[in-house]
């Protein structure tokens, strides 16, 4: 480490490195030596996501745009309602729900690491965001709207869908 500062020291005073670039490099090398403990640390996140479990969208004709993705990606039907299907993609899925109006995102879903629902709902809460009125399965997943309005559920990593199955609200 000290060659290296001395050569740095050298290149400065032969005006090969600027005042800026000799002090930034020396910090550099100071937090490196320090282990990293001068260094700031990334902010701990509020919820991990360690999966994208799925993303569902909306669709005029439900039973077109299944069999579409079902033939040309070779995606099976694991779930299926009169509104709703779920396409097997991976360790994940693709929803499609049938609604009339244009085609758009319904919601994206994450798994999130280490899920309790009581927990994480009091995480968004304290982001000032608003768990979605309506979420079915307070203990299984809840969704919610992000800063720019996409509807972001979130779950445990094996939620796998409940197609057809309103789950009361509790509490």
């Amino acid at each position: 480490m000290q060659a290296i500062v001395e050569k740095m020291l050298s290149d400065f005073e032969r005006g090969v490195l600027s005042r800026r670039q000799l002090a930034a490099t020396l910090t550099s090398l100071a937090g490196l030596a320090a282990g990293g403990a001068g260094l700031a640390a990334a902010p701990s996140p509020s919820l991990k996501a360690i999966t994208l479990n799925h993303v569902t969208v909306r669709v005029p004709d439900l039973q077109k745009t299944s069999k579409f993705y079902q033939e040309f990606f070779g995606m099976k039907l694991a779930q299926q309602s009169e509104k709703i299907h779920i396409l097997s993609v991976g360790e994940s899925f693709f929803g499609i729900e049938g609604k009339p109006g244009p085609a758009a995102l319904d919601h994206y879903d994450f798994g999130v690491q280490g899920w309790d629902a009581k927990a994480m709902r009091a995480k968004v809460a304290a982001h000032g965001l608003s768990i979605t009125p309506g979420s079915r399965g307070d203990d299984e997943s809840f969704k919610f709207n992000d800063p720019d309005g996409f509807v972001v559920q979130v779950n445990g990593p094996k939620y796998t869908g409940h197609v057809g199955v309103d789950v009361p609200k509790k509490g």
